[in-house]
């Protein structure tokens, strides 16, 4: 009877259903697989689905494992000569090294070559040519012009004139004193490197093997000369008044090495300038004015 009661009840239930246009109270949990229709987590408590796609509550959601890495197999061999067995490393090893020097051979060759002259290239001229030539052969020279191989030294003397006449001073090496600034010096200064022998150089450059100004820069080369001698020979007293300075210059060559054949003479050649005027623009600033004082005392008495 119980079960005719419920039954019936079920039937109105569904007639009901019928009559609202044949929908399902649960449409989604008769459209359910049987296992889920059988947990309680199938049917929401309060009557209502929820959307597609969405997790209803106190539901676990679960994720899936992920699919495991696959991992490089270690390498059986190594790479290049670590590759190979003993015998072909100590081969290869060989044969780099025989490739390294005979690189660093050639480029000594060739630098030998284009270079300028010197003791290796005349000592070793014919084995320099052989290896360059004729596959290797060049056509340029890595300086030019070749570098100096004489030393070059300034010397000054001056007539004094003082109370017992007109007298010569001794040659001074100006060249010697610069040397003697700079030898043990970390720091030499530019004026004893490079003041004397550029102003020789500028007055060579300007002037005929004669001492006659070859253009318009030769009196100026002549002035700076002689300002620079004043200079260093107001720096000692000579009991007297510089009338005239005059200038030379020793060039002399270098002596070879023991070794070589070569013959050079190693003999001094001197020019020797004229006798020149010393006027108040060739003094030094301090020795202008004692020599203006001078000449005003002069004139007064």
């Amino acid at each position: 009877m119980v079960i005719d009661g419920e039954r019936g009840g079920m039937d109105s239930d569904h007639d009901r259903s019928s009559a609202d246009g044949g929908k399902d109270a649960w449409p989604q949990a008769l459209n359910r697989p049987a296992e889920a229709r059988d947990t309680p987590e199938a049917i929401p408590p309060n009557g209502v689905a929820p959307p597609d796609g969405a997790v209803p509550p106190n539901h676990a959601v679960t994720t899936p494992p992920a699919p495991p890495t696959p991992q490089a197999e270690p390498s059986v061999t190594g790479r290049g000569i670590a590759g190979l067995s003993s015998p072909y490393q100590v081969v290869a090893a060989l044969a780099l090294s025989l490739i390294g020097l005979l690189a660093c051979t050639h480029v000594a060759m060739v630098f030998l070559h284009v270079a300028p002259s010197n003791t290796l290239t005349k000592e070793h001229g014919k084995t320099i040519d052989r290896w360059i030539y004729p596959e290797f052969e060049q056509n340029w020279k890595l300086f030019a012009p070749n570098p100096l191989q004489q030393n070059v030294a300034v010397h000054v003397r001056a007539e004094v004139a003082d109370a017992d006449g007109r007298r010569t001073t001794r040659w001074m090496n100006l060249t010697h004193e610069d040397a003697k600034g700079i030898r043990g010096n970390f720091f030499p200064s530019h004026v004893n490197q490079n003041e004397l022998r550029r102003g020789w150089d500028f007055y060579v450059n300007s002037h005929d093997s004669e001492n006659r100004p070859n253009g318009l820069r030769g009196d100026l080369s002549e002035r700076y000369v002689r300002r620079i001698a004043m200079l260093r020979l107001s720096e000692r007293d000579y009991g007297g008044t510089i009338e005239r300075i005059q200038l030379r210059s020793a060039t002399s060559s270098i002596a070879p090495p023991p070794w070589s054949a070569e013959k050079i003479s190693t003999k001094p050649v001197y020019r020797v300038l004229p006798w020149w005027t010393v006027t108040s623009d060739d003094l030094p600033e301090h020795a202008a004015e004692k020599s203006r004082e001078a000449a005003r005392a002069e004139a007064n008495q």
